[in-house]
């Protein structure tokens, strides 16, 4: 699952406002903000889903952690 961090870095790679996102994810605008200041993300699965599923759609790639590095974000490479 991704975290607040990578939701905003997400964003912000893909020059995204926070109502673009949630139109393309067919969520709240309220439901963005919320979760991007949130120390943890929490809220249903299916909104975390058409989150971060909309995201991945626009060309982000989620990062996760691993035993040396933590969780992060980049984008998709582009296909020639």
């Amino acid at each position: 699952m991704i975290d607040a961090a990578q939701l905003r870095a997400a964003r912000g790679l893909l020059s995204l406002s926070q109502t673009d996102l949630a139109k393309s994810a067919s969520v709240h605008v309220a439901t963005i903000r919320r979760l991007e200041g949130a120390a943890e993300i929490r809220g249903a699965a299916e909104t975390l889903w058409k989150i971060e599923s909309a995201l991945e759609e626009a060309g982000v790639e989620f990062i996760p952690a691993n035993d040396t590095k933590g969780p992060g974000v980049r984008l998709k490479q582009r296909q020639r």
